[in-house]
């Protein structure tokens, strides 16, 4: 079973969660919390696997309490809940870590399946929204495409064309008919550019390759 954490102020989202998510039949609610505050204390205590928490909350927004949970020694799995006019603070969480999020109106089968696919070790980076959220929101000021560029010159030609698909949101096994490599190759790429880039996820690596402006 995966254990779940629900982060958010409002009752019946928390509730509507918890069916979805029981229904599922393989994951478990491991607790609530109202705010960022109850979150932080919720996963030190619960140590859920996967944390659902909301952006704007009372006490401890999604924002801080993400930043906070990302600097644990061994964090879980963070997918900040959102609607569409707060994504700019989605965009900074994902700079710190998390590795997704989902629109609170996501469909019950997509929910399940995001649970799943974090919990598998997986970033969720889905062409239809994260992508495009990302690429809306972020800054691309010439002082960070510069140091993006700069960063990303340390990979080879075949790790960069590698990026560049990983950024628009292609599964590993895409990218390997795509490029013509097995999918077990593209893993190890994949593997060794977060590496070499100091990064943690593939959605930290998008994000890079966004602010490049090479998407």
């Amino acid at each position: 079973m995966i254990r779940v954490l629900l982060v958010d102020d409002e009752e019946l989202v928390r509730s509507g969660l918890r069916l979805i998510l029981e229904a599922s039949g393989d994951i478990a609610i491991a607790g609530e919390a109202r705010d960022g505050a109850e979150a932080l204390s919720a996963v030190r205590r619960l140590r859920p696997e996967v944390v659902l928490m909301d952006v704007r909350m009372p006490v401890m927004d999604g924002l801080t309490a993400a930043r906070h949970l990302l600097a644990e020694s061994e964090p879980p799995k963070l997918i900040m809940l959102t609607t569409f006019d707060l994504d700019e603070y989605v965009h900074e969480a994902l700079r710190l870590g998390a590795v997704g999020f989902l629109l609170k109106d996501t469909p019950p089968r997509e929910l399940a399946s995001a649970v799943r696919t974090v919990a598998g070790g997986q970033a969720m980076l889905s062409p239809s929204v994260t992508k495009r959220l990302i690429s809306s929101y972020a800054d691309r000021a010439p002082s960070r495409a510069q140091a993006a560029r700069k960063q990303l010159a340390a990979l080879t030609g075949r790790e960069e064309d590698v990026i560049r698909a990983l950024a628009r949101g292609l599964s590993n096994a895409e990218i390997g008919r795509e490029l013509r490599l097995t999918e077990a190759t593209v893993k190890a790429h994949v593997s060794r550019v977060l590496a070499k880039l100091g990064l943690a996820n593939r959605v930290q690596a998008a994000i890079l390759v966004h602010d490049a402006d090479l998407a």
